[in-house]
C-alpha cells in the first residue's frame, strides 16, 4: 500500500484498507499483538489508525528512515513467496486467491523455517503460549497512556516526542 503525495482523499481510502488488513490480521493471529512495526508509509499515520491501534491496546513503531533491515522479518518473506510460491502458480488464474490462501496456510502451520530453528511458526506459538499474554494482559502490560500519535516526519516525530517530555 504504497502512495504518492499526501491527498486527503487518498490517505482516507488507505486509512480505510489500513484498518481492514489490521481487522483481517488480528482476526486470523493466534494470539494478541502487543506492537506493529512498519516503515514510514503513510498508512499507519492516519489519526484514525493510529487511535485504533490505541484502542486495541497495540503500540504502533514505525521503523527509522533508511533502516531496511528493520523491516528483515517482512522482507523474508516476500523473498520467500516469489522463491517458492509465486513460481508455481500462474498469476492470471481464476483460483489464485484460494492457491495464496494455502500457501499462507502452509508457509504458517507446516513450513519450517530457518529463524525458528527449523519450526513452523505454529509450532513456535505452541512453545510460547504458555508466556504469551492473551487481549487483556497485553494492554494491561503495554502502559497505552503513554502512547501518542506518531508523525510520518521521522525528525519531526522525535521533535514532537522531545516536546511532549517537557510538558
Amino acid at each position: 500500500m504504497h502512495t504518492t503525495g499526501g491527498a486527503p482523499n487518498l490517505q482516507k481510502t488507505h486509512c480505510g484498507k489500513t484498518l481492514d488488513f489490521l481487522d483481517k490480521v488480528l482476526g486470523e493471529l493466534p494470539f494478541s499483538a502487543q506492537r506493529i512495526q512498519a516503515d514510514r508509509g503513510m498508512e499507519f499515520f492516519a489519526d484514525k489508525v493510529q487511535r485504533w491501534l490505541m484502542e486495541y491496546g497495540i503500540k504502533f513503531r514505525p521503523n527509522k528512515p533508511a533502516c531496511p533491515h528493520l523491516n528483515g522479518k517482512v522482507e523474508r518473506s516476500r523473498k520467500t513467496g516469489l522463491e517458492e510460491f509465486y513460481p508455481t502458480v500462474d498469476l492470471k488464474a481464476a483460483g489464485l486467491k484460494n492457491l495464496l490462501s494455502e500457501w499462507q496456510y502452509y508457509y504458517n502451520w507446516f513450513r519450517p523455517h530457518s529463524s525458528l530453528g527449523g519450526k513452523s511458526p505454529d509450532e513456535r506459538r505452541l512453545e510460547l503460549s504458555q508466556t504469551t499474554p492473551f487481549w487483556d494482559g497485553a494492554e494491561r502490560n503495554n502502559h497505552l497512556e503513554k502512547e501518542r500519535l506518531r508523525a510520518q516526519n521521522y525528525y519531526g516525530d522525535l521533535r514532537l516526542a522531545k516536546l511532549k517530555r517537557c510538558m
